[in-house]
């Protein structure tokens, strides 16, 4: 009967100096990192993909298909309040559909890096901040009207 007794006090006793020791290693030192130190870097976020129409003689003559990849540095990305594709997303329709330079039969010829440079320039004045360190081109496409009709 002590052997019992004593057996169940040294659980109890064992019981509430392991709460203890949990309780102040959880308090005072972890063994996980700092949460600001595994926040440094660049995340790359992807944008969705955007059709951007081309008009040519008053009719649709097709599309851009495009998607495009931005580089935010992961400190500023968690302090944001609004995220930064919609900005992205909208200024490179605005840029893509408005570019007189842009011949959509020749895409070979057109000069991405404006296009990316402008689209983080113009996203960072929006933003009153450099958000956007920089911008990727993923897909870059041109699908003609009846291309775009036929798939499902």
């Amino acid at each position: 009967m002590i052997r019992l007794v004593l057996a169940g006090l040294w659980v109890c006793i064992l019981t509430a100096g392991t709460s203890y020791a949990v309780a102040y290693w959880k308090e005072n030192g972890s063994l996980l990192p700092a949460k600001d130190e595994y926040l440094d870097g660049l995340q790359y976020q992807k944008t969705r993909a955007l059709s951007v129409p081309m008009v040519e003689g008053g009719s649709v003559q097709g599309y851009i298909v495009a998607r495009f990849v931005y580089t935010v540095e992961a400190r500023i990305m968690h302090q944001l309040n609004v995220p930064p594709e919609p900005f992205v997303v909208d200024e490179a329709f605005r840029r893509i559909y408005a570019d007189d330079r842009l011949d959509f039969r020749k895409l070979a010829r057109y000069d991405l890096s404006i296009l990316t440079t402008a689209i983080k320039q113009r996203v960072n004045e929006r933003m009153q901040a450099d958000v956007v360190q920089d911008v990727l081109v993923e897909d870059f496409n041109y699908v003609s009207k009846e291309e775009f009709q036929q798939k499902p």
